[in-house]
């Protein structure tokens, strides 16, 4: 994701996993809390710290979040993008990634990692042809892997819902997740949310045809 969003943006971020942080509050206190991020970050390894003190340099430094969707999508010109995330505890984030990164690299399927990892989510920018049904299958195999307990078929690959997560936190719950949301929440959870559904919204307007 970095490597793609330096080529698109004309950045020169190191090629790492790299954390953006945004400190709030007043002149002395985000010194601070700068300073202590910074000893903890180095005692875990981390490095290349690059800190915005004005606007400017602030917008500079996050406009590789706000354009990852087009720095994914122009590794492939001509492809398509489908975006797919799950959530898990923040203890379990490292594994997750490193075993979804992992499995990218066997399936040779191209989707750069970027999340919100403060709270557990993450999500994988899928880059497909999607003329090439071969491609579009293993995209579909590979999303399902990312969250599924009962699909989990090989070892090294923990899951989602094996590490105590959900299946989304913002994509393709009403549709594309239909099949790991029974799975995440079962007969009873279905049911006992059709039924608020159906108290608020009696005649089904709002979002018909999915799952609630």
């Amino acid at each position: 994701m970095i490597d793609a969003c330096n080529r698109f943006n004309d950045l020169s971020f190191p090629t790492l996993p790299t954390l953006f942080l945004e400190f709030h509050g007043t002149e002395s206190g985000v010194k601070e809390q700068v300073q202590q991020t910074e000893d903890i970050t180095r005692q875990n390894g981390g490095s290349d710290f690059t800190w915005a003190r004005d606007q400017k340099e602030s917008n500079k430094l996050w406009t590789a979040r706000h354009n990852a969707l087009y720095a994914a999508l122009a590794l492939r010109p001509g492809c398509r993008g489908y975006s797919t995330d799950v959530c898990v505890p923040v203890s379990k984030l490292p594994q997750i990634i490193v075993d979804t990164k992992e499995d990218l690299l066997t399936s040779r399927l191209t989707g750069p990692i970027a999340g919100h990892v403060g709270d557990g989510n993450f999500h994988c920018i899928m880059v497909l042809d999607l003329s090439d049904k071969q491609e579009v299958r293993k995209v579909k195999e590979f999303t399902d892997r990312l969250a599924s307990l009962t699909l989990v078929t090989r070892v090294n690959i923990g899951r989602a819902l094996a590490l105590n997560g959900t299946c989304t936190g913002e994509h393709g719950i009403g549709i594309g997740k239909r099949m790991l949301l029974q799975e995440e929440i079962g007969d009873v959870g279905i049911r006992a949310m059709k039924q608020i559904k159906a108290t608020f919204d009696p005649q089904n307007l709002m979002n018909p045809g999915k799952v609630v």
